[in-house]
């Protein structure tokens, strides 16, 4: 069993009861720098900017942010305090698109701040910490169950981050290759997960932390890994899951549960169901973010009026290439025929 002496020492966000400390992801792995933030517009720059990211993560610092606009907004004398406080919300929510958890804890927040008639911020505080505290308990489950579909695995190819820099610590996707390397180390490959190096620059540096070995391949080496035999898994998060089972991840991920079909290898997501977004169908009905062209254009093509980039920053996998999703709740077993809706009913 996984014990909590195994957590991770990576800390993504850190709350010091005035303001959220953000890790600046962006700088990892050559500086470990804090930024340190008062306000709502402030947090919604952090996810914007991917100074925070990871669906669970941008979760619980949207959380925060609500937190931070009552304490900014609330007085007896501010009769507009709800209005201003709701202005910040929405400002959250526009911060990225993709990532359901982001609405989920935001609406979970709202409904709290819609039943208050006295000073909003001790419980509003309290269903922050909360939504943080459930994470990483999620987190542990998942990992146990995970682990458990995962005992006979010999090797393992994960894509992106999905450990506690994109969670409220320990991990999804990681939570679930750390548990099995506790109970039977095993080979462990990260992809580099283009084009913003969250596998190089993030996963392989968490993993290194907690002293688990890793190999870093090229996201173009991952067919040739899988034609030599050297997983039987691939193991990813999630940003948000339709009902029917269809995932939609960090690009890339399609392109391996494709490969990982035409190889035998097989697929695992791991998400908590927060992550499950009751009101799609299926993945045609996601909306993918598009980020900005010069994240991809060297310098020297900003003003070429004959280059230009095309750059979504997240795909959507079939449910019928997946052959488990792990949450907090139970395992869904072939998606592809069975769907999700029982996780969110469990």
């Amino acid at each position: 069993m996984t014990t909590r002496q195994q957590q991770s020492a990576v800390l993504a966000l850190q709350w010091t009861g005035h303001s959220l400390r953000v890790l600046d992801q962006r700088q990892l792995p050559d500086t470990i720098n804090y930024d340190e933030y008062t306000d709502a517009q402030g947090v919604a720059q952090a996810i914007a900017s991917m100074r925070v990211r990871g669906a669970p993560a941008i979760g619980i610092a949207a959380a925060y942010g609500v937190v931070l606009s009552v304490n900014q907004h609330y007085s007896k004398s501010n009769s507009s305090w709800q209005q201003q406080v709701q202005t910040d919300i929405t400002t959250l929510a526009n911060s990225r698109p993709t990532a359901v958890n982001l609405f989920w804890a935001l609406t979970q927040m709202k409904s709290v701040l819609d039943g208050q008639s006295d000073d909003p911020l001790p419980t509003i505080l309290a269903c922050a910490k909360k939504i943080h505290a459930d994470d990483i308990a999620a987190n542990y489950k998942m990992g146990e169950l995970g682990a458990d579909v995962l005992a006979n695995a010999t090797g393992i190819l994960t894509h992106c981050n999905t450990g506690a820099l994109a969670t409220g610590g320990y991990g999804t996707a990681l939570g679930v290759i750390r548990t099995v390397y506790a109970r039977n180390p095993i080979k462990i490959y990260a992809g580099e997960t283009r084009p913003w190096l969250q596998g190089q620059r993030l996963t392989v540096w968490e993993l290194a932390q907690d002293e688990i070995p890793v190999t870093l391949i090229a996201d173009s080496a991952a067919a040739w890994l899988m034609k030599s035999g050297a997983i039987d898994w691939v193991v990813v998060g999630a940003d948000r899951i339709a009902l029917n089972g269809d995932v939609a991840n960090k690009i890339g991920t399609y392109s391996l549960a494709v490969l990982a079909k035409q190889h035998d290898v097989k697929v695992m997501v791991v998400a908590p169901t927060s992550t499950i977004d009751g009101a799609i169908e299926n993945g045609d009905q996601i909306e993918i973010e598009q980020r900005q062209q010069s994240e991809l254009l060297p310098d020297c093509y900003t003003d070429n009026t004959y280059v230009s980039a095309w750059n979504p920053v997240f795909d959507v996998t079939p449910a019928g290439l997946i052959s488990a999703i792990v949450t907090e709740r139970g395992v869904a077993f072939n998606p592809g025929v069975n769907g999700v809706v029982g996780l969110i009913e469990a």
